[in-house]
């Protein structure tokens, strides 16, 4: 019996698994259930079961992020519609942007084009305004040109509100100019130029008498405003667009609200 527990001990110290580095080997692994025995109950902070509320709330972990998921990787149908747009508006604007710097195509051009843009500008078609009123000495052109400078100074004031609540940049990094920051035309959508434009266009065309090619050059004078801002790279496409739009919804604003030739008289005699 003694020979016998010699031999038991000299096993166990010859069997490498008993080192002290291979002790982690013999514990059963994490997960798996030890073997309870009949006679003996677990105690101790490590037997208690878990609270029933964290299978509940892994539960729902667990299903509240595949529709996440979902939410992410499938988008809806106006969602992908929109982005498309958007990238299509982008990607025009940036072909069209052939005066944007000094290395694109028409980089020579750039400034005849700016020219173009400045006869769309606020502060000379204000100041023109001003200065035709002094020297008017009639009635109804006193009434027009009252009515046309509350179109200029309601279109400067819508353009710069709606630009500072989309703040929306232009297709290419280019600073605006001293005029732009004058009438806060400082961001793209929508864009004043185009918008004024369309305004002072259809307000001649309603208030003036003008042969035929005068009103076809007129509206190309138009256009060609709106076209000269996307070619410097400042407004996109949908910028200018939207322009067009609201210029003609400010014509009508402006219709809506005529003043009369007593009122402007009125107002002339206070200024």
């Amino acid at each position: 019996m003694p020979g016998s527990q010699s031999r038991a001990r000299a096993r166990d110290r010859n069997n490498i698994l008993n080192r002290a580095e291979f002790l982690s080997l013999n514990q059963p692994p994490k997960g798996v259930p030890e073997p309870r025995s009949s006679g003996r109950k677990a105690s101790g902070p490590s037997a208690q079961p878990p609270p029933p509320g964290d299978g509940a709330r892994e539960r729902r972990q667990s299903q509240q992020l595949p529709e996440e998921d979902c939410m992410q990787l499938n988008p809806s149908f106006k969602g992908i519609a929109f982005n498309s747009l958007l990238a299509i508006d982008i990607c025009m604007s940036k072909r069209l942007g052939v005066c944007a710097g000094r290395a694109t195509s028409w980089a020579s051009a750039r400034s005849m084009i700016k020219l173009i843009g400045i006869t769309g500008h606020g502060i000379p078609w204000i100041g023109g305004t001003i200065l035709c009123l002094v020297k008017s000495s009639t009635l109804a052109g006193q009434e027009v040109l009252m009515n046309l400078l509350l179109a200029l100074l309601l279109d400067i004031m819508t353009v710069a509100g709606m630009q500072k609540l989309v703040k929306r940049r232009g297709p290419f990094e280019t600073s605006p100019g001293l005029l732009d920051y004058l009438t806060m035309d400082v961001y793209a959508f929508p864009a004043g130029h185009a918008s004024r434009a369309a305004m002072v266009s259809k307000f001649f065309l309603s208030h003036l008498v003008l042969a035929v090619p005068l009103r076809v050059l007129l509206v190309l004078w138009a256009f060609c405003v709106g076209l000269s801002r996307v070619m410097i790279g400042r407004h996109h496409i949908t910028d200018v667009v939207s322009g067009f739009v609201l210029g003609y919804l400010q014509f009508r604003l402006v219709e809506l609200v005529w003043m009369s030739s007593n009122t402007c008289q009125m107002l002339i005699s206070a200024w």
